[in-house]
């Protein structure tokens, strides 16, 4: 009877499965109906516990065993807990709703039983068949689903609740096979587990992974709409082309409002009202504008003149730097001394073939060059084939001269004024200073149209040919120099360099002119006029020789003269015989009164050229026919020092300092070779020898600005075949270097 109990309350519990799934399934609504059942069948429990109260004890025993409430389960839990101890940490823990659901079962057991009663025994194999599948697969999910719902949940329990239920648990699984050893061996494996798990942490702490590597897996680009189009509609090697016809030209008509436009000037200054050419403004506010207006003529020239000036140049220095830099800067016979070159336009009608016998610039405005070209034999279409031409040139405008002089005969020297270069003086071969103002009108002058271009030809402005007859030279002039005005015998550090405005106010200045005749004439500006010379005095340095050198040596001839930059009383006049006069104007004769050569006794040498250091002015350069150069200071007789073969024995033509450094000067010699100094590196040789044999040098001047913002220096050179190369030095030679003047200083220091 028992058995068929136990048989009877598994399939309860299959339909009470069913049941509950269906009713799970129903919602909401059945839970009102479920409630009225479950209260009916309490009611038939309690009978039908009443009727088996009266079966027999063994009957009774087995089947309170199997349908007794959760409660004497608990009871019978611990009568048991003797014969086997509890293992919960091995299974996994049972869903609450398992337990609630024995109850709910025994709850339904009445009717259950009475529908048992009513089946054909048939009939009730088939369902107790499946009831017993239908078990066992909710046995699989609901294990599956109760251990890891109820895991978390249980987690939050008191301990006592929790201890409880554990004990009804285990009373409803006793019975089951208790498996140690694979308890045993979850135990290691998560041992094992958790050390390489904790190894692993350790050790991605101390390695970097690499994820540069990447690898496309794949490239599908994106299909454009018309290969789209093709491809379902079109075929494979067809393209779509397109035409265009006179259909899209199409013309469309927009209105718009008519646009009101009016004129708006800005003036200033404000108070000048209608300067701008207001067309709105009245007569009289014209008027009145008008006569308030300031006209200077003077100024406006004097602007228009500055202003076209600056244009101009800016024209000529992008036409050279496209044409002449360019080029030459590309070829590989640039000169080691120089970073560029600008050639001077000579190829003009009136200097074609003509020798070039001196260039000179202006101590002021260093931009501003002369050059000199003789008479030449060669007959031409110009009338000026007998006359001596001089151009006026602007270094940073070279298509043209600035302004040509011309004078009949030979000019054999020539000079700017000490001021601003607006006055040019030259010696004749006949004897003759004559100079030219270079602020005169053009209108003033010969004008003369060659080919397409016009040329103003200007004739001195003042001569002292019959003028000065009985006071003027007899012999050829040999030398020119402008002398400023001197204060106390030394410069006037209050009186600037002569401009134009102190000379038209009377401020004069002398000219000191030297003829072959060995005399030296002085004339000076007449007072209140600005082209005029008057003699002023006259020396004789003839005289200065001893006699016994003239009976040794022959006459005295001189060639060159130059006065001391810091006092102009004092004048240096080089000779033939090798020494350089020193002289005074007035007052006591100064000593030494030679400059000779380091040897006792003199040697009959041409003094060729004579250059005052622009940074130390009391030292001087000497160069002599015979090739030697000679360092002096003027308060010696002897040299600081001498270079004997500097030029292999040609003699010197020409030896300036340069403009910017105190140490370097440059030297051409007969035999047309450019030879440039640096004391500061080699005091026995020159640093740098250009030989320029293909075309002569006839001629040398040096130029150069140290000005802070943009320090330049160059030498002029002229050839024989009448063209004049500008050449710009190289940083080594143009920037100053620190201690030149101390160098200098030694030098002297270690010679005397």
């Amino acid at each position: 009877e028992s058995r068929e109990h136990q048989d009877l309350k598994g399939s309860e519990e299959a339909v009470w499965h069913h049941r509950r799934d269906r009713e799970r399934a129903e919602g909401d609504k059945g839970k009102e109906m479920r409630y009225k059942e479950e209260v009916n069948l309490g009611k038939k429990q309690m009978e039908r516990r009443s009727r088996i109260e009266e079966e027999p004890a063994g009957n009774h025993k087995d089947r309170t065993r199997s349908t007794k409430p959760s409660p004497d389960k608990s009871h019978r839990h611990e009568t048991n807990t003797v014969e086997t101890e509890d293992y919960e940490e091995d299974f996994e823990e049972i869903d609450e709703s398992t337990n609630e659901g024995e109850d709910e079962k025994d709850v339904e057991l009445p009717q259950v039983e009475e529908e048992r009663e009513a089946l054909t025994p048939h009939r009730r194999k088939e369902i107790e068949a499946i009831q017993r599948a239908m078990d066992e697969e909710n046995k699989r999910v609901g294990t599956a689903q109760s251990g890891q719902s109820t895991n978390s949940e249980e987690a939050d329990w008191p301990k006592s609740y929790r201890e409880s239920i554990n004990t009804e648990r285990s009373d409803s699984q006793r019975g089951k096979f208790i498996d140690f050893v694979a308890a045993k061996q979850r135990e290691i494996s998560k041992k094992a587990a958790t050390k390489q798990k904790k190894r692993s942490t350790e050790l991605l702490r101390l390695i970097d992974l690499d994820f540069s590597m990447t690898f496309s897996l794949l490239d599908l680009p994106p299909v454009n709409e018309y290969d789209l189009y093709i491809r379902n509609f079109g075929n494979a090697n067809t393209k779509q082309a397109y035409v265009q016809c006179n259909e899209d030209n199409a013309d469309r008509d927009i209105q718009t409002d008519e646009i009101e436009m009016c004129k708006k000037w800005t003036q200033h200054p404000p108070d000048h009202n209608g300067a701008c050419g207001d067309p709105d403004l009245s007569q009289e506010a014209q008027d009145k504008t008008i006569s308030e207006l300031n006209f200077d003529s003077q100024r406006l020239t004097e602007f228009l003149n500055t202003a076209s000036q600056v244009m101009v140049i800016l024209l000529e220095e992008e036409q050279a730097e496209r044409k002449s830099l360019g080029n030459l800067r590309t070829q590989t016979d640039t000169p080691s001394h120089s970073e560029g070159s600008v050639q001077l336009n000579t190829k003009l009608p009136f200097l074609y073939g003509r020798h070039i016998s001196q260039v000179h610039f202006s101590q002021v405005q260093r931009h501003t060059m002369m050059s000199v070209h003789n008479p030449t034999m060669k007959p031409s279409a110009v009338r000026l084939d007998s006359c001596t031409i001089i151009c006026i040139w602007n270094i940073w405008e070279p298509s043209r001269p600035q302004k040509i002089l011309v004078y009949e005969s030979e000019i054999q020297c020539c000079c700017f004024s000490p001021g601003k270069a607006i006055l040019v003086f030259a010696g004749t071969a006949v004897g003759s200073v004559v100079l030219w103002d270079l602020r005169e009108q053009a209108s003033n002058h010969y004008h003369l149209k060659i080919g397409e271009d016009e040329w103003i030809f200007r004739q001195p402005t003042f001569s002292t040919d019959a003028v000065m007859a009985n006071s003027g030279h007899f012999s050829s002039v040999i030398s020119v120099e402008a002398v400023p005005s001197t204060v106390a015998g030394g410069l006037s550090p209050d009186v600037p360099l002569l401009d134009s405005e102190d000379e038209s106010s009377g401020l004069s200045f002398q000219l000191a002119s030297l003829d072959e005749g060995n005399a030296v004439i002085f004339s000076r500006l007449r007072p209140g006029s600005k082209v005029k010379l008057l003699h002023s005095s006259s020396l004789l340095t003839a005289e200065r020789v001893l006699p016994r050198d003239a009976v040794k040596m022959g006459s005295m001839q001189t060639f060159q003269l130059k006065f001391l930059p810091t006092d102009h009383n004092h004048f240096f006049i080089g000779t033939n015989m090798g020494v350089v006069n020193h002289g005074t104007n007035h007052g006591l004769k100064a000593p030494p009164k030679f400059y000779r050569f380091r040897e006792a006794e003199d040697r009959p040498v041409d003094v060729t050229s004579i250059h005052f250091c622009p940074f130390k002015p009391n030292m001087f350069l000497v160069g002599c026919g015979d090739g030697s150069i000679r360092l002096h200071d003027v308060s010696h007789e002897q040299p600081v020092a001498e270079w004997k073969n500097s030029t292999a024995g040609e003699p010197v033509v020409s030896l300036q300092w340069a403009q910017t450094r105190p140490t370097v000067f440059c030297v051409v010699d007969a035999a047309s070779n450019l030879h440039i100094w640096d004391l500061l590196k080699n005091e026995t040789d020159p640093v740098v020898t250009e030989r320029m044999n293909a075309d002569r040098l006839t001629a040398m001047a040096v130029f150069g600005d140290s000005g802070k913002q943009n320090t330049y220096s160059g030498i002029a050179l002229a050839h024989e075949s009448g063209k004049i190369e500008i050449q710009y030095f190289t940083r080594n030679f143009a920037v100053p270097i620190t201690g030149e003047e101390e160098k200098l200083q030694s030098m002297m220091i270690e010679a005397f």
